[in-house]
């Protein structure tokens, strides 16, 4: 077996490098990667470098976390898989051994080992790689494993829903329609939801937010979107009882905040990469703001929905590039143009 990895040498720029067939530990797989989704997080590594720069300059950067494929080799003491089976991985080891490992909220270990990140830097984007059995999942039968690389951000939205009490009788705004607010969406009908509005400012995004289940869209470049979800055609006084922002956006996080209920609760899911300043006096009924970071102990869940049809995550993809083009895959993903119709990029890596 021959293996290599996409390392990004400067952002903006990947070389495919031959790199050695890992060799799985006692308590690890080793698996032929089929897929890898693009995630925001790796565009936007692709873009600026990683978020968190490695200490030693030196260090090979990989992208890419969002993975499925076979099972070629297996680690003496593992006993969960075997060579053939269909898998995908959880990217994120915790270290076990901290407070938050022990009270079950291994996503916020300030120890993990989260792939294409630090401490290694290692991504997915890579031909064969290693995987403790700890943090693989097989691939149930009739799941492709397309789908199965898409369990990861799918588990995202569903952690996001489950926080913030999605469920049957509950006004839901999500505030972005990007892949995790599509997630997101479907993670809370999933749980019950009927009464979704997805707000975006592309069409093609809003358009497959209807097909996926919402109840309505918005197209906030051409609707003020405040005016019309506090109408009396739709919230009025009451406002929204549960409120997505999954864009990111300084813009719909103060949104969030004006079309919030009282004693309603606003889930900050999208990454907010500069402060956000917030009037608090809008919000001062009780109203709940919850952050949501990865997912914990929600990848069973998700993968069941999936596989049940209950979750759609194929239809997300929009776009399928070979391994071998890379480079231009993430290219398109920050292209001014390209990008805006571009819901899920993924890359094919196995032959």
């Amino acid at each position: 077996m021959k293996n290599s990895e996409a390392i990004l040498v400067t952002p903006k720029k990947f070389e495919i490098q031959e790199c050695p067939v890992p060799e799985p530990k006692d308590n690890e797989i080793l698996m032929k990667v089929e897929y890898v989704g693009m995630c925001g997080s790796d565009i936007h590594g692709f873009e600026f470098g990683p978020f968190i720069p490695p200490k030693d300059p030196n260090t090979k950067i990989g992208l890419g976390h969002e993975v499925a494929g076979e099972v070629v080799k297996i680690g003496s003491k593992v006993t969960k898989f075997k060579v053939g089976d269909k898998v995908l991985i959880e990217p994120g080891v915790p270290d076990n051994t901290c407070e938050y490992c022990r009270e079950g909220r291994y996503n916020i270990c300030p120890g993990v080992d989260f792939m294409a990140t630090q401490p290694n830097y290692k991504g997915a984007l890579t031909q064969y790689m290693t995987q403790p059995e700890e943090w693989t999942y097989h691939i149930p039968e009739g799941m492709s494993t397309l789908e199965g690389a898409l369990v990861e951000p799918a588990a995202v939205g569903m952690h996001a829903a489950i926080l913030g009490g999605a469920m049957l009788g509950k006004s839901i705004v999500i505030l972005g329609g990007g892949t995790i607010g599509l997630m997101v969406l479907q993670a809370c009908k999933s749980l019950g939801a009927t009464d979704i509005t997805v707000v975006d400012v592309l069409n093609k995004r809003l358009e497959l937010a209807k097909k996926l289940g919402a109840s309505r869209v918005i197209n906030g470049k051409e609707e003020d979107t405040v005016a019309l979800l506090r109408s009396e055609e739709l919230y009025g006084d009451h406002g929204v009882d549960l409120v997505f922002e999954a864009a990111g956006s300084v813009f719909t996080a103060q949104q969030a905040v004006q079309i919030v209920a009282r004693g309603g609760k606003i889930m900050m899911v999208g990454t907010q990469s500069k402060p956000v300043p917030i009037d608090f006096l809008k919000i001062n009924r009780e109203v709940t703001i919850q952050t949501s970071f990865r997912y914990c102990n929600n990848f069973p869940q998700t993968i069941e929905a999936i596989a049940s049809g209950k979750f759609n995550v194929k239809d997300m993809v929009t776009h399928i590039y070979d391994y071998k083009d890379v480079q231009q895959a993430f290219e398109d993903a920050i292209d001014p143009v390209k990008k805006a119709d571009m819901v899920k990029g993924v890359v094919k890596v196995a032959e």
